[in-house]
């Protein structure tokens, strides 16, 4: 049974499909990466594009924050439950993510300059890394693994909701793991692990995928899939790196 954290890709996933599609077109590994590229691409034109609006005036980014962000969560909900649009709206969920990607960027550029150089080295040399452990063995996608970083990611989930939850309230009590301090610093350290180890998962979905001669648009739900958990990676990277330099201050 292949379960993955990831809410795009689930273990049920290609179950279904394999009792709708036969004799299709099927899912390729390079298929996959040559979607991956694509959609890529499509985000950092997208972020480039709000970064340079941005300009010195990172306040300027908020509209495109909340059409990005609302945009980008009700597309992708969207793609989950419509599988056969993901060709359609993998590229729309990533260029209204990259609208978000951009703004945030800026915003946190303009408090640490050079942040966004070291979190985009590091998220790319992240999921780099955490491919070649997965193609040489070296990380094992295990149901034991999965089932670790399926809980480990429902209780970051979880973490996150109630902070929200408490923080519209008015309540701070968990507010903490959101400072600079050595909790803070821990806690965004553990997230980015566990949102590192989710592409392992990822990598193993597209692989079983391929295995299992899914149909051709899997391609892009399984390219959209791992953009979600990249874009998380490098936003909780940006995080980390932002409450180490307040810590340095």
């Amino acid at each position: 049974m292949m379960r993955t954290a990831n809410p795009a890709l689930n273990e049920n996933t290609f179950t279904r499909l394999e009792r709708t599609y036969v004799d299709s077109d099927v899912m390729t590994i390079q298929g996959t990466v040559n979607k991956i590229g694509i959609l890529l691409v499509l985000a950092i034109a997208s972020a480039t594009w709000t970064w340079t609006l941005a300009g010195g005036d990172s306040e300027a980014v908020y509209p495109l924050l909340a059409v990005g962000g609302i945009g980008g969560f009700i597309v992708a909900i969207v793609t989950v439950f419509k599988q056969t649009w993901s060709p359609v709206t993998a590229p729309i969920y990533c260029l209204l993510k990259g609208l978000v990607l951009g703004g945030i960027s800026a915003i946190f550029e303009s408090m640490y300059p050079g942040i966004v150089f070291q979190a985009v080295c590091l998220t790319f040399g992240t999921l780099a890394c955490m491919l070649i452990a997965y193609r040489t063995g070296l990380i094992k996608a295990t149901e034991n693994f999965k089932m670790g970083v399926i809980a480990a990611t429902g209780g970051i989930v979880l973490v996150y909701f109630v902070t929200s939850i408490l923080g519209f309230f008015g309540i701070g009590q968990l507010g903490f793991i959101h400072d600079s301090g050595l909790v803070g610093i821990g806690f965004s350290l553990f997230v980015v692990i566990i949102a590192a180890l989710n592409l392992v998962l990822d990598f193993d979905f597209i692989e079983n995928g391929a295995a299992r001669g899914a149909p051709k648009f899997m391609e892009w739900y399984a390219a959209f899939g791992l953009m979600v958990t990249l874009i998380w990676l490098y936003l909780e990277i940006l995080r980390l790196l932002a409450k180490l330099a307040a810590n340095r201050d």
